[in-house]
């Protein structure tokens, strides 16, 4: 939201907003350019007839006061996606979805585009180098949106994907998520089906056909439009180095990991849809390095790396502890994860994580019980943790200093470290842990 706020402010717009609590980086940088509320919390007085619009976060509820006034008033009340579509209805929309492998994909987009030099508009879920905002917004051609499939609003329960009406579309894969809003694998299975279905014809869609339900999902739904299956492509790990081989031809690049290299595949596929060949993509990609928390090497050296990874649900979890183990074969990988979204500490939901770490040497899985508390949610034991992700010898901490105590101990020569979480484990510096870890 504060993003949007930004990029509108950027075009000329008087930009206000609300909210009950503001944090860094977003406090800071609405500071910077004026856009910081007043005062914290809501004031319905801040509503009058002479808004062009209000844009609904997510995170307002139904019976705010601000919202409410809005609403009797008659002002003109849009989600963020509804807004994104209608600031982009003359444009040429891109848009990447799957339960996994979203923001990457979007991030490979907008790298290449960006060092083509050309010109667009895009909507990324995460901070990416180069970039200062993660929203903008112009008169340029073509717009490339990350779409989630959460919910659109309080007041609009459709996932957001639903909402963007694309004249290129990819998804990445499906593994059920968001169970408090999805609670069954197949209600979750029904939102891609529907994309797919409201796909216009004539349209393209790129999928992933390494995920089986994915593909037969793609072929058995809508059959006016373009399709292009896409898997991993030929490549080759030496020396911590991936390189992708096609038809002769050596491309190196530095993001590794099976789910990454098809990440790139399915990128590459939509440029062929943008009219944009595959060798001129392949040396842009080169040297892209990942967006901000997806395998972001925190600190290394000659004998061991420290990365930090969004990882969290099941899908994600496995693919990425099984890029730093194929990666770096030789050497002894410690993963840690934390169990901090309402799916993964919902004892339902716990048991997907089966096998998720397998490949991990030493695997650590961490969570607050207070967190649990928080969210409202029946308590877990350590015993079902170990017995969900079915590993006898799983490590499983729930204080902080624990997990550091534990990491600090280990011999670190030849091995590496992988930190997942969508959170902090509670309130630890992760980047600064990790250059600790680094350096001992």
């Amino acid at each position: 939201m504060h993003n949007l706020a930004l990029a509108m402010h950027h075009l000329g717009h008087q930009v206000t907003g609300s909210d009950d609590e503001i944090f860094e980086p977003s406090k800071g940088r609405l500071a910077k350019f004026g856009l910081l509320p007043t005062q914290m919390g809501w004031d319905e007085d801040r509503i009058a007839e002479d808004l062009d619009a209000i844009i609904l976060g997510m995170h307002a509820r139904e019976d705010n006061p601000e919202l409410k006034k809005a609403l009797q008033m008659g002002v003109k009340v849009y989600s963020y996606p509804e807004f994104i579509y209608e600031q982009s209805k003359d444009k040429t929309r891109v848009v990447i979805a799957g339960s996994h492998g979203k923001t990457t994909i979007t991030s490979m987009i907008l790298h290449v585009l960006k060092k083509l030099n050309r010109d667009f508009d895009y909507l990324v879920g995460a901070q990416i180098e180069g970039f200062e905002t993660m929203v903008r917004l112009s008169d340029a051609p073509v717009i490339i949106l990350e779409g989630d499939e959460y919910l659109s609003s309080p007041i609009d329960r459709r996932p957001k994907f639903h909402l963007y009406d694309p004249h290129i579309a990819l998804i990445s894969g499906i593994a059920w998520d968001h169970i408090n809003v999805f609670p069954t694998w197949d209600n979750y299975k029904a939102q891609f089906s529907k994309f797919i279905d409201d796909l216009n014809p004539g349209s393209h869609l790129v999928y992933c056909s390494a995920d089986e339900t994915l593909a037969a999902m793609a072929q058995a739904h809508n059959t006016r439009i373009h399709k292009h299956p896409y898997q991993t492509p030929d490549n080759e790990i030496a020396n911590g180095q991936t390189t992708i081989l096609d038809e002769g031809n050596h491309f190196p690049i530095s993001v590794f990991g099976n789910h990454n290299l098809q990440n790139m595949n399915g990128a590459r596929l939509v440029f062929e849809q943008l009219g944009i060949n595959k060798e001129t993509f392949y040396h842009a990609i080169g040297d892209f390095t990942g967006a901000s928390r997806r395998l972001e090497e925190i600190a290394g050296n000659d004998h061991s790396v420290v990365y930090k990874d969004f990882a969290h649900s099941p899908s994600k979890l496995k693919a990425t502890v099984e890029a730093v183990k194929d990666q770096w074969t030789n050497r002894i990988l410690v993963a840690c994860m934390e169990l901090h979204t309402f799916s993964s500490l919902t004892k339902e939901f716990l048991l997907e994580y089966k096998g998720a770490m397998d490949r991990a040497d030493v695997a650590i899985v961490f969570y607050k019980e207070e967190t649990i508390e928080h969210k409202k949610l029946e308590p877990i034991s350590v015993e079902e943790v170990k017995l969900a992700f079915g590993r006898e010898d799983l490590i499983v901490y729930t204080q902080t200093d624990q997990i550091q105590k534990d990491l600090r101990s280990r011999n670190w020569s030849n091995s590496n470290l992988l930190l997942m979480s969508s959170g902090n484990f509670g309130g630890m510096d992760v980047d600064n842990f990790g250059k600790e870890i680094a350096s001992l």
